[in-house]
């Protein structure tokens, strides 16, 4: 079909008055736009009438006054068919134009003679065909205009579809920095959560170091003194990673906090209590039902009597004691927190040494450790930390964790340590 406003000889269009409309003519879908471009119009519009096309819309200009609008990358066209035997063309200035953008549309040029002079321009210039007399022949210069239409269809998505992609992943690079920007500020935040320095009361040093994998930690560990006598501690691992397991250990964090201001102001012995508080952390955990659970190690630690309560909850591996007299685990057991609404915890007292160093540990420590099974982690670390006493930095050593970098590391590890006696 030709375009009947374009069928005027010698008249000049503007492209951005051409409009390439798809639609169905005859019960044909129209598959791309062409132009034809001929000085003789009862010339073009017998190439066309041969072709007989109706899947193809065409139009017709006798001259071409913005080759970049034809052939560009804005072209509304598919496919260009030229006649070599245009008048008062100069195909080197063409040639100059074409250099200046990206030629996006192929050029089927027709002739209606064979002269070999116009088929090396043509193909010179990066023709897709030539055609020689195609009225003869129109079904193969249909063939090479639907091969061209669906060459420049293809390129034209895929050009699409990068442009596409590329605003695509600048979003996600932003997203990304966004992302990373909030997590470096949850990192500063949770960091400042936990224990500004070691804790020193009456012989008795309290310390902690947080190792993390990534920017937030769903390792915690703290203490704090509720009385003229008593340090509460814990140690908790949050399951999974990120934001969500670090909002968690901020939810614990609090709970002491609140426990340890109603001690203060109206007695309320429950942070004292190693065991109501993990009932409590249980029960908050499934009342805000964040689909998590941690595992806990809570304790008391009674200065002037020597007397260390704890409970477990559901931690691997257990607290560890270093004295003169050797290494061991502690014993302890309970469900994790977050998991039951049954669950029952138990405490365990241990008379202090007067030299001694409690090692707790969460469980990202046992995947630096090259052993295959748990038990064979477990003597593996025992292995590690067994020596003299010593002081946390020299046990750091013990365990690799003096040159960890974050982000090298295939899971938290938190480390809490409590001594007595060294010098």
């Amino acid at each position: 079909m030709i375009s009947q406003n374009l069928m005027t000889a010698g008249k000049r269009t503007t492209f951005d008055q051409v409009a390439v409309q798809r639609k169905v003519i005859e019960g044909h879908t129209q598959e791309g736009a062409i132009l034809v471009v001929d000085d003789r119009q009862t010339r073009a519009e017998r190439l066309i009438g041969a072709l007989d096309a109706p899947q193809f819309e065409f139009d017709y200009l006798s001259e071409v006054p913005n080759i970049e609008s034809v052939l560009g990358s804005e072209s509304p066209y598919d496919c260009v068919l030229c006649n070599a035997g245009l008048s008062n063309v100069s195909w080197a200035s063409v040639r100059r134009a074409m250099r200046n953008f990206d030629v996006q549309v192929p050029v089927i040029v027709v002739a209606e003679d064979r002269d070999v002079e116009s088929m090396t321009t043509a193909l010179g210039l990066g023709a897709a065909d030539f055609f020689v007399r195609p009225e003869e022949r129109p079904g193969l210069l249909r063939h090479a205009i639907g091969r061209c239409v669906t060459h420049h269809r293809l390129q034209r998505e895929l050009k699409e579809s990068k442009e596409n992609l590329e605003r695509t992943n600048q979003e996600l690079r932003h997203s990304l920095r966004m992302l990373q920007q909030d997590q470096q500020a949850g990192r500063q935040v949770q960091m400042a959560l936990l224990p500004s320095g070691s804790l020193q009361v009456n012989g008795y040093w309290f310390s902690q170091k947080i190792f993390t994998s990534l920017y937030l930690s769903g390792d915690f560990a703290d203490y704090f003194q509720v009385s003229d006598d008593q340090v509460i501690f814990f140690l908790t691992d949050v399951s999974g990673h990120g934001s969500s397991s670090a909002f968690a250990t901020v939810l614990l964090k609090n709970l002491f906090a609140r426990k340890r201001s109603d001690y203060l102001r109206r007695q309320d012995e429950t942070v004292t209590s190693p065991v109501k508080m993990l009932a409590l952390a249980n029960s908050e955990l499934l009342e805000l039902e964040l689909n998590k659970y941690a595992t806990m190690v809570v304790g008391n630690l009674n200065f002037k009597t020597g007397e260390l309560t704890y409970s477990v909850a559901g931690h691997l591996p257990q607290p560890i004691l270093l004295t003169h007299d050797g290494i061991r685990y502690l014993e302890g057991e309970g469900p994790p927190v977050g998991l039951v609404p049954e669950a029952i915890y138990s405490a365990t007292t241990i008379q202090t040494p007067d030299e001694f160093i409690m090692a707790v540990l969460s469980d990202g420590i046992l995947e630096l450790l090259d052993d295959k099974d748990l038990l064979e982690k477990e003597s593996a670390l025992l292995r590690r930390l067994a020596g003299p006493i010593a002081k946390p930095r020299e046990l750091w050593q013990r365990l690799g964790l003096d040159h960890v970098d974050r982000g090298h590391l295939p899971d938290d590890v938190a480390v809490l340590f409590i001594s007595k006696g060294l010098s």
